[in-house]
């Protein structure tokens, strides 16, 4: 008996001894997880304000892109091109309403205006509004339209761009030596310079010369 009590005593002191010892171990393990886990916190948050400026970086970059574009389109806009839409049929065949085009601002810079050109400039009885008509009469010359003929300096002005024959008697004209005589294409529903209290387009009132239509087809404007 008393070597069974013996036994006994040593199992149990030895089964008291694992579970101490396996306590212990869940508490170093429980620890080192925490560890573990403050460490894996505080990774998390050193990412988190890299992440943010990565955003923030690429947030500019497209801010900086945008700006750049609006800032060349300005520029361009207002030295290079005049971007124009026709909104009534007074240039047709030419130019049709709803078309779309390029005026060259930079054009006049390095020529003259000459007969015929097409021209976009402000509106003489409203300098708010740009008009695009055709330049008949120069700087000097004197226009004269006759059951629907133009005359230039007594001579008559070809003119196979027409969009049909008109009828009338117009004039006679003396352009101003700053000036020009302009008229649309669409003589029969065109408000230009036959109708206008100012007669004519000063130069400085020129913005640009018509290039190239883009929409709805790409066209070479004259």
């Amino acid at each position: 008996m008393e070597e069974r009590e013996a036994n006994m005593e040593e199992k149990t002191e030895e089964s008291l001894e694992q579970e101490v010892e396996s306590i212990r171990e869940s508490s170093d393990n429980k620890s080192n997880n925490i560890e573990e886990n403050l460490e894996n916190s505080y990774e998390s948050q050193d990412d988190e304000p890299s992440r943010t400026q990565e955003i923030f970086k690429e947030i500019r970059s497209y801010f900086l892109i945008v700006m750049a574009a609006i800032l060349v389109a300005i520029v361009v806009n207002t030295f290079l091109l005049s971007n124009t839409r026709i909104p009534t049929g007074s240039m047709e065949n030419t130019i049709n309403c709803g078309d779309r085009l390029f005026g060259n601002r930079l054009a006049y810079k390095f020529e003259d205006v000459k007969r015929q050109d097409i021209i976009i400039f402000k509106f003489p009885d409203n300098q708010n509004i740009n008009y695009i008509k055709r330049v008949i009469g120069l700087p000097g010359d004197t226009v004269r339209i006759e059951d629907g003929v133009v005359y230039v300096n007594d001579e008559i002005l070809k003119e196979d761009y027409l969009k049909e024959p008109f009828q009338g008697d117009f004039g006679p004209y003396e352009v101003p030596e700053d000036s020009y005589f302009v008229m649309g294409d669409n003589r029969n529903n065109s408000n230009d310079a036959r109708y206008w209290n100012n007669t004519y387009v000063h130069e400085d009132d020129i913005i640009a010369k018509a290039g190239i239509r883009y929409w709805p087809s790409i066209k070479v404007i004259k």
